[in-house]
């Protein structure tokens, strides 16, 4: 990095936020999961970490609220081995359940576990490596792995979890291994997490709502309308992000579904829901988790989707947003 020049343009050809490090050589590796079989709404999310590579080349890599997060090395890695035939396939069996073939269905669920062991293994692998890991994905199911992975290294591990949806439901559409589904398989299959906290929530189903009400020692859900109500008589975002971090416990790991910000930021995720977070509200919660003395051993970015008109405003938005999950992970870990 000697000869890098943070103040230029970035290379064409250049890694994420047009760095040069080797994986190797970086403190943070991303690792990109291009997938969306389970996709109910709008699709694109498999393009995300190609999307948010070209626009992380336009990202400055001083950042006012977290320093120079590059000069600790940033990596983006190969996706996992087969996972884009994985995506091909399951996708394909995904169109034949719709269609009524349990079959396909449970060859799908068959494929979506074989994507979380890769994601799992690979993870593991560079957490084995000493290395801050993110997962860039795809859609939100891509996360189990990486949590399996850290809820296996931090007993005790706390889940802030960003996101429209609750993602509480035991199955949708018969898909076991669901985007929709994904913090109940976290609940269900890894008792090592002991409390998720959930904001932004938006939109959700009966079932969610009482698995909400069922749990409350392990699951803390702030809903949006709720939260607004209270700015809107009086309450500062301060006094409420407060109380929204003193259920989590000292290790927590971010999972952060674009569609949890204003769909104005990402009109083209899979299924936006009006209302949501700004951009600056989202970042203090990151900044204030770290200023708690917690510490991110870990994080997620999914659901970020290019339009198909070829704007590139939703991956702009996920590259901000990915530097500044890499930025407050280095610094809670005091980096």
């Amino acid at each position: 990095m000697s000869a890098f020049d943070p103040n230029a343009a970035a290379s064409p050809d250049a890694g994420l936020f047009g760095l040069d490090h080797s994986p190797e050589s970086a403190r943070v590796v991303v690792l990109p999961v291009p997938w969306e079989a389970t996709t109910s709404y709008g699709g694109g999310a498999s393009r995300g970490p190609q999307a948010v590579l070209r626009a992380s080349h336009q990202v400055d890599l001083f950042d006012i609220e977290t320093g120079r997060p590059y000069e600790a090395g940033i990596a983006l890695l190969s996706e996992p081995a087969g996972v884009g035939d994985l995506n091909t396939q399951a996708t394909a069996q995904a169109r034949r359940a719709r269609k009524g073939d349990a079959k396909a269905r449970a060859r799908l669920n068959e494929l979506c576990e074989q994507m979380n062991d890769s994601v799992q293994t690979t993870t593991q692998e560079w957490l084995q490596a000493g290395k801050i890991v993110g997962i860039l994905g795809g859609d939100h199911s891509v996360a189990y792995g990486a949590i399996a992975a850290q809820s296996g290294r931090c007993p005790g591990l706390g889940i802030l979890h960003f996101d429209a949806h609750a993602d509480l439901r035991q199955a949708y559409e018969g898909f076991e291994w669901s985007h929709a589904s994904i913090m109940h398989n976290v609940l269900h299959h890894l008792p090592n997490v002991k409390r998720l906290v959930q904001l932004g929530v938006r939109d959700l189903c009966d079932e969610e709502a009482q698995r909400i009400e069922s749990m409350p020692s392990r699951l803390r859900t702030w809903y949006d309308a709720t939260l607004a109500r209270q700015r809107f008589e009086g309450t500062t975002w301060a006094q409420q992000v407060e109380r929204i971090l003193a259920d989590l416990p000292h290790e927590v790991y971010v999972s952060f579904d674009i569609d949890g910000l204003d769909p104005v930021l990402c009109p083209h995720t899979g299924t936006p829901v009006p209302g949501g977070l700004s951009f600056q509200a989202a970042t203090y919660v990151l900044a204030a988790l770290v200023e708690s003395e917690r510490r991110i051993v870990g994080f997620d970015l999914v659901e970020v989707a290019p339009g198909r008109n070829g704007s590139e405003w939703d991956a702009n938005v996920g590259a901000r947003l990915l530097y500044k999950l890499i930025g407050w992970t280095l610094r809670s870990q005091g980096e």
